[in-house]
């Protein structure tokens, strides 16, 4: 009988250990405002727009980043504006990518996923890990790149691309040649003695 009792008591308190979990999973609330993608929202458009930004466009801007609490973690605007050329990775990957886009005068609110920004590790003692960032940017100027530049940044790359493979096959070449030149001559050597005996 008190081994009845002992199962019984056992199950009874492993059922009512996986209901309560199971019943604070499902109550369980998800406190964190933390954005899943990158949202950009427009705060001013001017009235003409003459040219979107692009890959490879340069930009000028000014910026206000924070952290989703309203705690400003960077600021440009005590400062000469930050200089940005797309696709170069100067700033986080976020806040490239809504640079993308928009129009010389253009002011942008970008909500940046902590996965876009900093990451698990955070920028410590300012940006915790796992922080989504706010960032406030105003574009004060928008240079497109030339044709001369984008073939330098496009074609030069997969050139010097092609170019390695090419050379390390010169180099080969060269070094079998080299090898096969030393072997025919040690081989004349050997004849030369082998008539003279």
């Amino acid at each position: 009988m008190a081994s009845l009792s002992q199962k019984f008591t056992m199950r009874t308190g492993v059922f009512l250990l996986l209901l309560g979990v199971f019943t604070c999973g499902l109550a369980q609330v998800d406190h964190d405002d933390a954005p899943e993608e990158l949202q950009v929202e427009t705060l001013v458009k001017p009235e003409t727009c003459s040219m979107l930004s692009r890959m490879g466009d340069t930009l000028q801007i000014h910026y206000t980043g924070k952290l989703m609490d309203g705690k400003v973690i960077d600021t440009s605007l005590s400062r000469d504006p930050l200089v940005v050329e797309l696709g170069k990775r100067t700033v986080i990957a976020g806040l490239e990518q809504s640079l993308i886009g928009i129009c010389e005068g253009q002011k942008i609110k970008a909500t940046i996923p902590s996965h876009l920004a900093y990451g698990k590790k955070g920028y410590p003692p300012t940006i915790p890990g796992n922080a989504a960032l706010e960032f406030e940017v105003e574009v004060i100027s928008l240079s497109q790149q030339t044709q001369w530049q984008r073939m330098v940044n496009d074609v030069f790359p997969l050139v010097c691309l092609a170019l390695v493979p090419t050379l390390l096959g010169l180099v080969g070449l060269y070094l079998y040649k080299k090898a096969s030149a030393q072997k025919a001559s040690k081989k004349k050597a050997k004849d030369k003695k082998i008539k003279k005996k």
